[in-house]
Parts: structure tokens; sequence; C-alpha cells
């Protein structure tokens, strides 16, 4: 069974914040600190990951992004603070590359 992740990237304390879904969660957080990807999160410094949850079934996971994504923003910040009242940087709890950008 394969797992996917929603997960949500922050510029920093209540910063600009990155929703989206992948199924490598370490290997998405280290493309989005390194900026493989010339976009939103690089030019807005979106580079720490503050929130994520897992899911077994993609067609869930794009629905709970989709969903997240259209959330205001107070209910956001309030979903992360719950499970990270400091918006740590959880990155390296993943994989010790991931801090690394």
């Amino acid at each position: 069974m394969n797992t996917y992740f929603v997960y949500v990237m922050s510029s920093r304390k209540n910063g600009t914040l990155y929703i989206g879904v992948t199924s490598d969660l370490a290997k998405r957080v280290r493309e989005h600190k390194s900026g493989v990807f010339i976009g939103f999160t690089d030019k807005y410094r979106v580079h720490d990951l503050v929130f994520f949850e897992s899911t077994g079934d993609i067609r869930v996971g794009v629905e709970r992004e989709k969903q997240l994504k259209n959330w205001r923003r107070a209910w956001k910040v309030a979903l992360i603070e719950k499970e990270n009242p400091a918006w740590a940087d959880l990155a390296p709890f993943l994989d010790p590359e991931s801090s690394s950008g």
C-alpha cells in the first residue's frame, strides 16, 4: 500500500503558505528547499515544512489538498498551530538530507 502526504510549506511563522500532495514527502521537501522547481515556492522562499498528514488513497489526498487550499487562512494557521505551535521546520525529522538545501 502506498502512502501519500498532504503537506504545508511556509516562508516563516505566519508567512506565505504552500499546500501540496506527494507520495515521497522527504524528496519533495528537498526539491522545495533546493529550488529545483522555479515558481511560487522559490519566488516566495517557502521552504519550511510546517504540517503534513498521510493517507493511503491518492484520491483522498488530492481532495484534502483541494479542501485545504480553499480554507480561510485563519483555519490553515489553526491547523498548523494545533500540531506545530512554533512553526518549526519538520523536514529534519523526515530525512537528514531534507534540512540541507
